[in-house]
Formats: C-alpha cells, structure tokens, sequence
C-alpha cells in the first residue's frame, strides 16, 4: 500500500488526526492493533472542558467543544451531545483562591465562566444535596466558591465519538485497518519511509504515533523516544435512580478531584487518586490490554467519600459499571503533539494527562494543519505559531523510565491542585 499518511491507533487522537489529513486532501491509512476506540477512548468519561490551566489549552478545549457540537457541519456525520455546563466546585478557602484565579484567566482567554451563589447549584443539580460553601470540617464558613461553565458539554456514550469519527473518515477516504497491528516504522535517507504491520508493507513518508499508552513502544520501532507515562483511570457508574435528572449539569468537586454526570440513568462519579498505578504495557504480556488493567472500586469509594455528605448517591448507590483505562501522562502536564526530533516525518500525538477525549478534535485538525501544511483554521488562528510549539516532544530531553514515572504520577496525583500549576 502506498498513504500520503499512515496513523497508528484508532483511538479519538488518531482518528481525528487521520480524518483532518483526508479532509485537507491526503490518503490515509489507519493501523490499529485492536478495535478501533476499544482502549482508553472507548472508556472515557467524555466531560469537555474549557477551563484549562494556560491559553494555548484553553484555546484547544474551546474548538473542541465548538467542533463537537457542529460535528455533522463538517464530518458530514450526526453526534450526539449533551450540552448541559458544568460547575466547578471549591469548599476550602486554598481552593476557592485557586479556583477564582483560575476562572478570571479563562474569562481573559475568552471562556465564558461565571462566578455563581452557591444556592444555584443546589437549585440546578438534582444529585447534588450540599451548600458547596465549605469544605471538611469547614461548612457553612463561606470559604467555598462555585463557578458556573455554561460552554461544557459531555458525550454520553464515549464510544459514539469514535463511532462518528470512523463514519467521518470513511466518508473521507481513509483506510482503517483493525487488528492490525504495526511491527516496524521504516527509514531510508535519515527520513520516514513507511510502516510494516502484520499483514502488510505502507510506503509513506509520515507516520503519526497516536498509540495512546502504547506510545513509547511505536516511537522506539522508529528508534525515537517519548516522554509519556500511562497511569490507571477509573470511574465508576451507579445503577439508575430517580434521583438524576439526565438534564443535570456537570460537577466537579476541585479540592477533591472528584467529577459527577449522568449517565445511563445512574450518575457516573470519578476521579483522581492520590496515589495511582502506574501500567507500562512494554512490561506486559505481548497480547495485554486495557481489559488486563486491574480495576479497584475500594479507590473509587474512597474518592466519593470525600463528597459523601453533599453526593450520598456516588458513594452509597449499587454499581452498574466499574471502568478503567490508561492515561498517558506527561512529565509537565501538557500534550506531547508534534513532530518527533529524532527522524523527519514521524509525529507524535498523546501526553493526554486527561484530556485526549475531549481535546481530540482540536489536536487532530492542528496536527493536521502541521503535516499538510495548511494555515490554521480560524478557530485555532489565536495560537498563531504557537499551535504546536509548546507542545512539542522534543521538549524534555532524556528522561529516565523512573523520572519519567514519578513526574508523570505527580501530574496525574495534582489534576485538581493548585500546587500543579507551579510544576511549569
């Protein structure tokens, strides 16, 4: 086979890249060692977000979200979106400054985020039964703040993003190749040549690395390096009640890193562990996958404890559905999206700390932009040369396997901390 571009992992990074490059008018192929959307993508919480920790993120959460909801507009493809806000939640006086100070840099990015009484939030949540103006052992102080983000969105079923990405990309040309996986990345002349799977020969002279927590692995067939580390990601979602409102907003409880929706008539509670496992598939058997991940509900209890008393439902409901997947968490908390520097023409898309999901459509269509060659579309034209510059994997230098977990677990640990904002 012959590709202009040929994109390794059919998770919402690589179809999403793959679909901006054929809509800019390349062939594309897509390589996927299980099926498509199976791994973390198809697991995901599907929250959008636009409030970021800096302007460039901010500016890529946003376009998703606009590109979300006009999805049928340009992929020629119908999706579902929830477009309900969400509220962001501080009950201690640390993350209540936190949270204001945060909320006042994404108003000057251009995020409509609004500071709110804590009694609207009562009011427009059904689950949610607490003030939300204190925190532990501090209710009712008034330390508290509750910001309301009228942009954000979810996607109910994750898998249905993947599913109008696949739609998309078919309309578009691309070849998506499932069980399928990549054994080599080819070079000649110092450059990308093409890539070898188990059952046949690319010639391409681009490669995109969109292997999610099988990143590492691809780059090191191109003999490249990349500074990810994957790190467990669970949720959880409780039998259906009539207690949800499948209308209600989003929540997220910052001081405990805690995130609630609906979903599937229940509500769906997850978050970040203080202490999360870190997965390296390169030390796994060679058929391991995401369904190999163990998965701890005593964690995921442990986190809806801490908003117990406002959310009985996250903690005390029957479980319909215990969900886990892998993170690929940078040393630094941002993406790892560009071009690789150890060989021309091999690109790298991940380092979601999170945010993959959500964020994919933006990262495709600016990585696109990149590899083809074309300008910027308007949505995006406020990063200027900044699209992917920040970004780049090249940034770290050589980092060790250890240093490269640490950090990456740190990140993971500090999602919702003020204290990760100063990490840089």
């Amino acid at each position: 086979m012959d590709a202009d571009v040929v994109v390794i992992g059919a998770g919402a990074l690589g179809l999403s890249t793959a679909l901006h490059c054929a809509l800019a008018g390349r062939s594309v192929v897509v390589a996927e060692r299980h099926a498509a959307g199976s791994q973390a993508s198809g697991r995901a919480a599907g929250l959008f977000k636009s409030v970021q920790a800096d302007e460039v993120r901010t500016i890529l959460a946003r376009r998703s979200i606009a590109r979300a909801i006009s999805f049928a507009d340009w992929a020629g493809v119908p999706l579902d979106v929830a477009r309900c806000g969400s509220f962001l939640v501080a009950r201690t006086p640390r993350h209540r400054d936190y949270l204001l100070a945060e909320a006042a840099a994404s108003r000057g990015w251009g995020a409509d985020v609004r500071e709110v009484p804590a009694a609207e939030l009562d009011d427009r949540v059904s689950y949610y039964r607490g003030s939300g103006a204190g925190g532990p052992g501090d209710r009712g102080s008034g330390s508290g703040q509750v910001i309301w983000c009228p942009e954000d969105i979810y996607i109910e079923e994750p898998i249905s993003l993947i599913q109008a990405y696949l739609a998309g990309c078919r309309l578009a040309g691309v070849t998506v190749l499932e069980s399928e996986p990549v054994v080599a990345v080819t070079s000649a002349d110092g450059q990308v040549a093409g890539a070898e799977t188990t059952a046949r020969s690319i010639a391409t002279k681009v490669v995109v690395d969109a292997a999610g927590a099988w990143t590492r692995q691809v780059a090191e067939l191109a003999g490249a390096r990349a500074a990810v580390a994957p790190v467990r990601h669970q949720l959880l979602v409780t039998e259906p009640s009539a207690e949800i409102d499948p209308a209600d907003p989003i929540t997220r409880v910052v001081d405990a890193a805690v995130y609630l929706r609906p979903a599937r008539g229940g509500l769906m509670a997850g978050g970040f562990e203080a202490d999360p496992l870190p997965v390296d598939p390169r030390t796994q058997p060679p058929a391991f996958s995401t369904d190999d991940v163990p998965l701890d509900l005593g964690a995921l209890r442990r986190l809806a404890g801490q908003v117990a008393e406002e959310v009985p439902l996250a903690s005390e409901a029957g479980v319909a559905e215990l969900r886990g997947g892998l993170f690929t968490m940078s040393p630094d908390g941002r993406f790892v999206a560009g071009p690789a520097p150890d060989l021309p023409g091999l690109w790298v898309a991940s380092g979601c700390n999170g945010s993959g999901f959500s964020s994919s459509l933006a990262i495709g269509e600016a990585l696109a932009a990149s590899i083809t060659g074309t300008e910027l579309p308007a949505g995006l034209a406020g990063l200027g040369g900044r699209a992917l510059a920040g970004l780049a994997p090249g940034r770290f230098g050589a980092l060790t396997d250890a240093e490269l977990v640490t950090r990456g677990v740190w990140q993971y640990a500090h999602y919702y901390d003020p204290a990760a904002q100063d990490s840089g």
